[in-house]
């Protein structure tokens, strides 16, 4: 009797857990994108940015990096995170909104906020080292093949 009690409350709860849809934690939101596409200020004055940030499997993991990033016991080190996250977010409502000028405002904001990040994080114990570096690497990575095919364009 506890068998087949523990198997049905083991199926049902394995049955309501799946979901069917994902849920959808990027910080480009639908209502977001709407109001944000075509208020750059500066069409036309410059060459657009031809990018499809909604499909671009390099903003799709910057998003996804921004919403998991690891918190650390250093408060400094937290709030320049915080500030590196922000550009980030501003960097991919630029390139969506094809704001050239907003979007280069955002790249120097991260620049600035990953030195920073860089120098504070000397305090780490190794192993909160190594995670950080991995999520800075692939950052840097994906804003530079993003950036590249932007040029390319």
């Amino acid at each position: 009797m506890r068998r087949l009690f523990f198997f049905g409350i083991t199926i049902t709860a394995l049955t309501s857990s799946c979901a069917t849809e994902k849920l959808n934690f990027s910080p480009l939101s639908n209502s977001f994108y709407s109001d944000s596409k075509g208020s750059g200020s500066d069409h036309g004055l410059e060459k657009s940015i031809d990018i499809n940030i909604r499909d671009n499997v390099n903003a799709s993991e910057i998003s996804n990096m921004i919403s998991t990033f690891p918190t650390f016991k250093n408060t400094a080190l937290d709030n320049e995170i915080t500030a590196l996250k922000y550009s980030l977010q501003n960097y991919l409502f630029a390139i969506d909104a094809d704001n050239i000028t907003g979007k280069k405002k955002a790249v120097k904001n991260f620049e600035k906020s990953y030195k920073k990040v860089q120098r504070l994080r000397k305090t780490l114990n190794e192993d909160d080292n190594e995670v950080l570096n991995r999520y800075l690497v692939r950052l840097k990575t994906n804003i530079s093949v993003i950036e590249d095919s932007i040029k390319s364009n």
